[in-house]
């Protein structure tokens, strides 16, 4: 991974369009035709690969495993039936 001290002129093409600079795709792993992930982060633009946001979310989900969001939701929602009844 780069120092976050490596800095790089990017240009802003006529179309929107932004070239990724050669070191910059070489020093991130960025190969031609990878899918690339763009977000806006507190007035920043963030461009990471699909794979790792993929990796991040499956890290982060993992936590959930063996439990049914759903199942929870519904308790939740028949729990304030019941005290919105007794009102």
């Amino acid at each position: 991974m780069p120092s976050t001290e490596f800095h790089a002129d990017v240009r802003l093409g006529p179309q929107g369009r932004l070239v990724v600079p050669a070191a910059v795709r070489r020093a991130l792993g960025f190969q031609s035709g990878e899918t690339l992930i763009a977000r806006i982060d507190d007035e920043r633009l963030v461009v990471e690969k699909a794979a790792a946001v993929e990796r991040r979310l499956h890290k982060y989900f993992r936590k959930f495993e063996g439990r049914s969001l759903a199942d929870e939701l519904i308790a939740e929602r028949r729990e304030e039936a019941a005290r919105e009844g007794r009102s």
